[in-house]
Formats: C-alpha cells, sequence, structure tokens
C-alpha cells in the first residue's frame, strides 16, 4: 500500500515524538523510582558492567573464557531477579516502562526495509486527516439522504431519481466494502447530486482499510501534472508518484478544467498508466460518454466505457435544494 510522500512524512514525525514523549517518560519514572529505592540504581548500573564484562570474557580462550562468561551470566541473571523482586514490591505493575515504544521495530518505523505495523497505523491517520482536510467530515454512507431525489418517474431514464439512486448508493457501498485495489468506478450525472459526496464516503472507507487513497479536483489534478511535465522539482515528481502509487485516485469534477492537448495527452496518459499498472480510479463527470468522446478523444471515452463501472446520478441540485430550505 503506497502511502504519498507528505503522508508517510506526517506519520514518520508523529512516531518520533511518540518515541520521544515514551522516553522522556520512561526516565522520568526510572528516577523517581531510583529516588524511591536506590538500591534499583546500583543494580542498574553493576547490570551495565556486567555487559562490559560480558564483552571482555568474550576475548578469552578455552576454559578460562568459559568460565568468565558463566560468572558474568550468573551475575546478571541475580541482579536481574533481585531488580524484578524490588520493582514488584514498591510500585504497581506497568509502572516502569521497559523497552522500545515499538517492540517491533523499535521506534524507527520499520523492520528491515518493510514498514511496520506502528508506522502503517500512523500512516493510515495522517492519510485520514488529509482527506478530511478536504472535505467536511460529514461524508458517510449512512449521511447519504436519498429524500433529496424525487421519486416521480424520469421520462428518459424511465426511473424514479430516488430508485436509480438507491442503486447507485448500493454500488458505492459494495465498492468500499469489497475494495481491491483493481475495480473503477465512473459517476456520471449534474452538478450538485452527490457525485462528490459518495466518491469521499468511500474514500474514507477505503483509508479505514489501510489502503492509499489520492483525492484531487480535475483542475487541481492537471496543474499538478503540467508542473512536474514542464518544470518538474523534487515536490511535483513526489505529487505525480503519489498519484500514479496510490490504491485508489479519485478524480472529481472531470470536465471543469481548462482542456487543451495538454489535459487531453495527460489524462490518456494517466488513464493508460493507471489501468496497465492494476491501480483502481474513481472518476467523477458532468459529461456523458458522447460529450467525452468530443471534449476529449475517442480512445479516452473508449477506455472509461470499457474499464469503468458506470454509476449514473439523477435528481435535482441538492445544493439548491437545501439553498431553499428543502
Amino acid at each position: 500500500m503506497a502511502y504519498s510522500a507528505e503522508v508517510i512524512r506526517v506519520a514518520r514525525e508523529e512516531l518520533e515524538q511518540l518515541r520521544s514523549d515514551y522516553e522522556s517518560k520512561q526516565n522520568q519514572r526510572l528516577f523517581a523510582a531510583y529516588a524511591q529505592v536506590p538500591r534499583l540504581k546500583e543494580i542498574d548500573l553493576q547490570l551495565r558492567r556486567t555487559m562490559a564484562a560480558a564483552a571482555q570474557a568474550a576475548f578469552l580462550k578455552g576454559e578460562d573464557g568459559v568460565k568468565a562468561m558463566e560468572q558474568v551470566r550468573d551475575a546478571n541473571l541475580s541482579l536481574q531477579k533481585e531488580r524484578k523482586a524490588l520493582i514488584a514490591a514498591n510500585f504497581a505493575p506497568g509502572f516502569l516502562l521497559e523497552g522500545p515504544v515499538c517492540p517491533a521495530c523499535g521506534g524507527s518505523g520499520y523492520v528491515g526495509s518493510t514498514m511496520c505495523d506502528c508506522l502503517k497505523t500512523l500512516c493510515r491517520k495522517a492519510q485520514k486527516k488529509a482527506l478530511a482536510a478536504l472535505t467536511t467530515g460529514n461524508e458517510q454512507f449512512e449521511n447519504f439522504n436519498l429524500n433529496y431525489y424525487p421519486q416521480e418517474v424520469d421520462p428518459v431514464f424511465q426511473v424514479s431519481p430516488r430508485k436509480l439512486m438507491e442503486k447507485t448508493l448500493q454500488v458505492c457501498q459494495k465498492y468500499a466494502c469489497d475494495f481491491d485495489g483493481k475495480q473503477n468506478l465512473l459517476f456520471v450525472g449534474g452538478t450538485g447530486l452527490g457525485k462528490t459526496f459518495l466518491s469521499a464516503c468511500i474514500a474514507n472507507v477505503v483509508a479505514e482499510k489501510g489502503y492509499s487513497v489520492a483525492y484531487e479536483s480535475a483542475p487541481m489534478l492537471f496543474e499538478k501534472l503540467n508542473k512536474n511535465f514542464f518544470n518538474p522539482d523534487d515536490v511535483s515528481r513526489q505529487n505525480y508518484e503519489s498519484l500514479m502509487s496510490s490504491d485508489l485516485l479519485i478524480l472529481d469534477d472531470l470536465g471543469t478544467e481548462l482542456t487543451n492537448n495538454f489535459t487531453i495527452t495527460a489524462l490518456y496518459s494517466l488513464l493508460n498508466d493507471r489501468l496497465l499498472s492494476g491501480k483502481s480510479m474513481i472518476i467523477s463527470t458532468n459529461l456523458n460518454i458522447s460529450e467525452i468522446a468530443k471534449r476529449y478523444s475517442p480512445q479516452i471515452a473508449s477506455r472509461l466505457e470499457g474499464c469503468f463501472k458506470p454509476a449514473t446520478f439523477l435528481g435535482k441540485d441538492i445544493r439548491v435544494l437545501k439553498n431553499r430550505g428543502m
């Protein structure tokens, strides 16, 4: 699961702060224990000396070396036993924090070259916070109100908007629940019908599962692609890499950007690269397939029609209805 460089940076900073706070608390409690039971300080000093003695004994050969190591071991075990008894007799269980903040990685965030679970958890937290900054925080499936959609049958679609949106909601919920990083969705419908809301609902569920999510509006996405192509630097390269490597890329409001030859080429390349790598996408747009073919290219329209599961949005602009107090 490939998190963006920014998400990993934020997560690592939090892990470092947690490690620092943990070690500070360790020291405070240890000093308090030394003050209450001075013998503990003496034991810890002697234990450090046994470690040095063990290093020296390792250089001795033959029977002398074996005896020296046995003596050091016995002394170390005896001191540990005494230390444990003193702690049990004088302090509540868990008072002295033993070991590193994370036993698996020691607080580094990695076990070898593999990201530790502790850092993965912080990455999920950082990603959810980044997504929350792009939304209202209300984007949960249970908050999607079908009452805004009329029950009267639409003469063009021959179905009521509410019935259609019930099906669309089910498609989105199933997609989020069964997300495997391979399926794509295409949201098609007019302005203010809930495309952005439901894509954010999916993003929140997928992020909670531990997958990486990149969420971009079309104008912002093409601005980033333009910068990476014409004026590349470390930040623009990292932005591009996070878009390409994320488990789910959500492209919101396709068709609201300034469309030119670069935009068309960039969109084609983005679609092609994501599809070839088996990475999931959700694209929302006010355009139908015919309009997409005309505005961009038949090749782009073909990929969207052939590789994306369609989800139609129908009804009246919810923003207008809310503004009217409906």
